[in-house]
């Protein structure tokens, strides 16, 4: 049986600090898969660094945009090239060292057993968070209960941004198409491939928080997926 091309895609805005570390421990968990950053132009000089990891493994790309575009659409840019460059399984994963690389061999080993999408989940027996306050750890589990409720998902943790897709899922839900710009996109993904038949499985992670660099987060960002959530409830009952 051939072994699937994996393509690991990881958006960066000022993550210099993190990045080499982050590239490391991907690749030593996971040797065969190739990893694309998508870096919007960060003043920190990240892009530098992703260029020079580059030149020195083939396994590592690099994909330079003109600025903070948001991480919905870079994802979408990423996962378009990576469907052109015929990669099998194409994963997400932040930069600044909270999703362990280690967990990556259970997800290959739920794509094994059948799985279309794989969320690495910090609301499944398992799994966990450290070094979150109780303010985030709210804004977390009240996010992913709220949209549960709305959308009727059975999925635990809605919100995780750490994922893997089979390309025909990727394919299936028409990325194009696709209107988060930032964290909804986590919701929205999971949202269009469970309407269209996908089986979505979830394996336990446990979540550190970042320790250089700042968080995204914004209260633009928050409203968004706050509203995202009715939109997408709306669509699905047109569909």
């Amino acid at each position: 049986m051939t072994e699937p091309r994996i393509l690991i895609v990881t958006p960066t805005y000022n993550e210099r600090e993190n990045l080499e570390r982050f590239v490391e421990s991907v690749l030593r968990w996971v040797p065969q898969a190739h990893l694309l950053i998508v870096d919007d132009a960060s003043p920190d000089g990240t892009g530098d660094v992703a260029d020079r990891l580059a030149a020195a493994d083939p396994r590592v790309k690099v994909m330079h945009r003109a600025g903070k575009l948001g991480i919905g659409t870079a994802y979408v840019q990423a996962f378009q090239r990576g469907l052109e460059e015929g990669y099998d399984l194409l994963f997400e994963m932040d930069a600044d060292l909270s999703h362990d690389p280690c967990h990556l061999p259970a997800f290959l080993k739920a794509f094994e057993r059948g799985a279309d999408a794989v969320i690495g989940s910090r609301n499944v027996p398992g799994g966990g968070v450290t070094g979150w306050g109780v303010g985030r750890h709210f804004l977390s589990k009240g996010g992913s209960l709220y949209s549960r409720s709305i959308l009727g998902l059975p999925v635990k943790d809605l919100t995780s941004g750490y994922k893997g897709f089979r390309a025909a899922v990727l394919r299936g839900i028409d990325l194009a198409t696709v209107r988060s710009e930032g964290y909804s996109f986590q919701i929205e993904l999971t949202f269009r491939a469970m309407r269209r038949g996908f089986r979505v499985v979830e394996v336990p992670i446990h979540f550190v928080d970042r320790s250089h660099g700042q968080s995204k987060m914004s209260s633009r960002i928050f409203l968004e997926a706050i509203t995202m959530v009715w939109k997408l409830r709306f669509e699905g009952g047109r569909g």
